[in-house]
């Protein structure tokens, strides 16, 4: 079978009506006992010691526990900021309690004898005080000579001595004391992006890599600055890599050192960590990412692990830490809400994670946490097998990269960068339409199989990512871009025109109208509204002003839903640009007026021409400019008038390229996996996330539901079986598509097509 980018491949339409996975075509995996201990162990656990542990850690119940969840991996607490072996190295702080007990040592003995494997947890970012005054130019400092501390410990300096010769004496001694398969640190990457490190260390090694000094405060426009950022980035990538080439050298080439990382770009890159790279470079993820954002939802689980995977690849895995005590606020002895916490891991199943508690400490006064993991991990350890070796199908991709977060978010990231990014993700999931995130440097690998491609926001983007949009829309994809993208190079700086609106067929003018701000409630200068056209005529009920047409004309699709308005609620920025020739512009700006007193609250412009959507086709592409920044607001709003035409916008720009229609009541995330010769679907209910605030108290349960999927023209199916309510049911077929009914979801269920 060809891709779509080999000569002689099937055409990009005749591709999306197969419903061709949209990474890669799939490659049969080897047998498990074949594959390297990173690739087959999928279910992990972890007992997160603290230093009175030692004192209590019931061995016997824990190695039950591993037995009774399926864990066949466990992360082990070893060094760093505390010690739970007896070292030799004087200043590696012991635990206060450990006494002659070696507490990693006795736990990574039993988890072999049990059969599993086991990463040993470092923390190496602070230390105590002794370890600073013995060693003071290890430390970070700011411009004054000031260490920086963290609570009662000081911050060591990822350029220095303590990295590049202590931690890895370190590392050999635990390998040599208990060998554990591998290494995995959450706190590895040193002070963040909010603090520069003035040591000698630090001057000396920016000044032979780069020949200047390290800038003396933050300037985004400030040549050491930028200098500084891209430096640090490829710092830490130096230390992933001496890592691993240490714990390979003493433990052998499987025992691998993978750090940790969060979810959030945004966030990453505020800590120097570059994911892309990271992800090229390591044989697996161990993800940080213990809950849901109140914001985002659960669905945010999904879409981490989707942009992972496209990153990582598909055949690699991604555990990730799950907390089993209350997160929002957080409560660290207490119970979670098992509906809550099992949510959050089924809807991180459905984008390809593979599970793993977490307990912080050893011995809890709330015992009901430990039984919230267990009915998870042997509904996963069951259907295992339909987890793994797959690949998405999709229609749509999101694009992203962590430079833009960096270099046209800036300060303001989370407002400029993540909100039009998740604005799109939660229209596509309310619309159930699976899509896929893109990095902006890949768009020539995964855009062959998408119908369409979004650019939220995508304001930094290099000359070559541009030239790939543009291949991407000459071979017949089509493309929504909002709001600054392509603006702005690399670094940030203004370009002389838009890159990309020749392509788009418009004009920047240099105005803005609105701001990034709040509506702010009845005085707010946001007050500010979308005109749809042609008006709605004398025909729509409500009362007339005469100046109205007698019968209302058709709309453009994508106003679908919006026949008895004329207007929509705004409140955000619009980039001003004008339309080019053969455009269609079906929303203009209504500008401010006054929401308070009522007196004074009535449109003073009802109508511009100020473009807030800019329609064209060129070939095979539908391309649509979204100036308005809808994505963003409704990503702070959530009001359904912008989640509606988010999504009447994808559905236009895919034309018939959708592979899945879900028909029912309630807040469905669904994802298509294909995997040889049958098709998953997950679908997880969150009706009950979207109803009530963090956390879940009860699910709602949804259904009935009518499920079609397109079906691949080489695939022959006769039935669905759901994995859930463990059923077996026939399908019927209506052409290509294989219809079904689902009865009930309370939770999640996956459908097994073949």
């Amino acid at each position: 079978m060809k891709t779509a980018a080999e000569p002689g491949s099937l055409s990009r339409r005749d591709l999306l009506r197969a419903a061709a996975p949209a990474v890669s075509f799939l490659v049969l995996p080897a047998r498990a006992a074949d594959l390297p201990w990173y690739r087959r162990v999928v279910r992990w656990g972890q007992t997160n010691i603290n230093e009175l542990d030692p004192t209590r850690y019931d061995l016997d119940w824990w190695r039950q526990h591993w037995r009774r969840t399926g864990t066949r991996g466990i992360v082990v607490n070893a060094g760093g900021i505390v010690a739970y072996y007896p070292s030799r190295f004087k200043l590696h702080y012991r635990a206060r309690f450990l006494g002659d007990r070696d507490l990693y040592g006795e736990i990574t003995r039993a988890a072999h004898e049990d059969g599993l494997v086991v990463f040993a947890r470092m923390d190496s970012n602070r230390t105590a005080e002794d370890f600073y005054r013995a060693h003071p130019d290890w430390f970070a400092v700011n411009a004054e000579g000031e260490p920086y501390r963290a609570g009662d410990r000081y911050i060591t300096c990822i350029d220095g001595p303590y990295y590049e010769e202590y931690l890895p004496e370190v590392l050999r001694e635990i390998i040599a004391w208990e060998k554990p398969e591998g290494f995995t640190d959450n706190s590895w990457s040193g002070l963040g992006r909010n603090r520069i490190c003035y040591c000698k260390h630090s001057r000396e090694r920016f000044r032979r890599a780069t020949g200047r000094e390290l800038p003396r405060k933050k300037d985004w426009d400030d040549p050491d600055y930028r200098e500084w950022i891209r430096w640090s980035y490829q710092r830490r990538l130096e230390i992933w890599d001496l890592n691993n080439r240490v714990t390979k050298e003493a433990g052998g080439e499987d025992c691998i050192w993978v750090g940790m990382i969060g979810g959030d770009f945004i966030s990453q890159g505020a800590r120097f960590r570059d994911v892309k790279a990271i992800c090229e470079r390591s044989e697996m993820v161990m993800l940080d990412d213990q809950s849901r954002s109140v914001e985002i939802g659960f669905q945010e689980n999904a879409e981490m692990g989707k942009r992972l995977h496209g990153l990582l690849g598909w055949d690699k895995i991604i555990p990730e830490s799950m907390a089993t005590y209350q997160r929002s606020p957080v409560f660290r002895k207490s119970a979670a809400s098992p509906p809550e916490s099992r949510l959050w891991m089924y809807s991180g199943f459905a984008g390809g994670i593979q599970p793993w508690w977490h307990h912080v400490g050893a011995y809890q006064w709330d015992r009901r946490q430990f039984k919230i993991a267990v009915p998870v991990y042997r509904w996963h350890q069951k259907n295992e097998e339909y987890l793994l070796h797959r690949r998405p199908i999709a229609a749509v991709g999101v694009v992203y990269s962590q430079q833009n977060a960096d270099f046209f978010g800036r300060d303001n990231a989370r407002e400029l960068v993540a909100h039009p990014y998740y604005g799109w993700i939660q229209a596509l999931v309310r619309a159930r339409i699976p899509y896929l995130p893109v990095h902006a440097d890949h768009i020539a690998r995964d855009g062959p199989g998408l119908a369409a491609l979004i650019l939220p926001s995508l304001g930094a983007m290099t000359d070559a990512q541009i030239e790939a949009v543009r291949r991407y829309a000459a071979s017949g994809g089509s493309l929504i871009a909002t709001g600054e993208t392509g603006f702005y190079d690399e670094w940030g700086d203004p370009r002389p025109a838009p890159a990309l609106a020749g392509l788009f067929g418009i004009r920047a003018t240099g105005k803005r109208h609105g701001s990034l701000g709040e509506v702010e409630g009845w005085s707010g200068r946001d007050h500010t509204y979308l005109r749809l056209t042609p008006p709605v005529g004398r025909d729509v009920y409500g009362p007339r002003s005469g100046n109205e047409p007698v019968v209302s004309k058709p709309r453009h699709e994508v106003l679908d839903g919006f026949e008895e308005t004329d207007i929509l609620p705004f409140g955000g920025l619009l980039v001003e640009v004008e339309a080019g020739k053969g455009a269609t512009v079906p929303l203009t700006l209504v500008p401010h007026f006054p929401a308070y007193p009522p007196e004074t609250s009535w449109m003073r412009q009802p109508e511009t021409d100020i473009a807030a959507l800019v329609l064209r086709e060129d070939g095979g592409a539908r391309l649509a400019w979204l100036a308005a920044d809808i994505d963003r607001r409704f990503a702070r709003d959530n009001l359904p008038d912008h989640g509606r035409l988010l999504a009447n916008l994808v559905r236009w720009a895919c034309r018939d390229g959708i592979p899945l229609r879900v028909r029912g009541r309630g807040l469905i995330d669904c994802h298509l996996y294909r995997q040889q010769d049958r098709l998953i679907l997950h679908l997880v209910n969150l009706t009950s996330a979207g109803t009530w605030r963090s956390p879940v108290h009860e699910l709602i349960p949804v259904g009935p539901f009518t499920v079609s999927v397109r079906l691949p023209p080489e695939m022959s199916v006769a039935g669905v079986r759901f994995l859930v309510s463990e059923e077996d049911r026939p399908l019927a077929r209506s052409g290509r598509w294989a219809v079904f009914d689902v009865a009930r979801i309370l939770d999640h269920e996956v459908a097994v097509i073949e």
